[in-house]
């Protein structure tokens, strides 16, 4: 792994470029998935990793058993198995294992987390047990997600990689249903990893159900619209044919289409979506209707839904 220091969670860097790293070596190889080790004492350990940061739900259901990520199938075929069934078997097989340092080291959360369940087997608090609690919370988090997904169509429509809000059906959603939605949308335009903080978020949600503009991670909303601030915009959120350079179409490129507005879009939804260049001359604006191109943003906000 080549780095630089590293400034922030050293743990949440390492998971990443290790993740980075097998998946490479995995589409190298040929490989599509990609089987971990993790058992029922990490799904254990993170659930009390979750508690000791007062983690609502999301952060109590413990290790995903299967996800897509960097181009591999990550598969956790191992989490109903408790790490000393694991030792055992590959004891029985004669086969080695290497333990991570890390483990072992008190300066990590989960080393000492790992310590303390060795205390809280006597009250049945065992790793099994836990990881049991974690599935049915899993379980609660699915259903929450459908649910997010059977109300979305009727408060959020997507459009041109933005987002039209009805801020009266919103304001009517339940209170968690609405939090998971706005949470969802703000991972889809801003393409961050980890959602905002619960009290930022708190106020986004404040200022759609109010009908006000305001800004959160790389996201604005403004006049019922949520779309990516310009400073934050990804145009890898997009697939586009045409031929040209493609770069933000940007206010100067929405000044060279004329019929615009015939489009039926906000000038601020339009000005971060992409357009096909020349030099200094636009050549076709999709999404302004202008030009001979076309452009979709990828995933929709339908299947980043059911993707999480």
């Amino acid at each position: 792994w080549q780095r630089d220091q590293i400034r922030g969670n050293l743990m949440d860097a390492a998971r990443r470029a290790r993740a980075g790293l097998i998946a490479g070596w995995a589409a190298g190889q040929g490989l599509s998935d990609v089987a971990l080790g993790h058992t029922a004492d990490d799904q254990a350990e993170t659930l009390l990793m979750g508690l000791s940061r007062a983690a609502g739900i999301d952060g109590l259901c413990g290790l995903r058993a299967e996800w897509r990520q960097n181009g591999v199938t990550w598969l956790r075929p191992m989490l109903h198995l408790t790490r000393a069934e694991l030792r055992d078997w590959l004891a029985g097989q004669g086969l080695p294992w290497v333990e991570d340092p890390t483990n072992a080291d008190d300066r990590y959360l989960r080393a000492r987390i790992r310590k303390a369940l060795a205390g809280l087997a006597p009250l049945g608090l065992t790793p099994a047990r836990l990881a049991e609690s974690a599935a049915h919370l899993a379980a609660a988090r699915a259903a929450l997600d459908a649910a997010v997904a059977g109300a979305t169509p009727g408060v959020m429509q997507e459009a041109a990689g933005a987002l039209s809000v009805d801020a009266a059906r919103f304001a009517a959603l339940p209170d968690e249903i609405a939090r998971r939605m706005v949470q969802a949308a703000v991972l889809w335009l801003s393409g961050a990893d980890y959602p905002p903080r619960a009290a930022d978020l708190a106020r986004f949600i404040d200022a759609i159900a109010g009908g006000r503009a305001a800004t959160l991670a790389g996201c604005r909303l403004k006049d019922g619209w949520l779309a990516a601030e310009p400073r934050a915009a990804d145009l890898r959120r997009w697939r586009v044919e045409g031929t040209g350079t493609v770069a933000l179409l940007g206010p100067d490129g929405l000044r060279q289409c004329p019929d615009w507005r015939a489009a039926g879009l906000p000038r601020p939804v339009l000005e971060v979506t992409p357009g096909l260049w020349q030099g200094q001359t636009l050549v076709a604006a999709p999404c302004a209707g202008f030009g001979p191109a076309a452009a979709t943003c990828a995933p929709s906000f339908a299947d980043h839904l059911l993707s999480h």
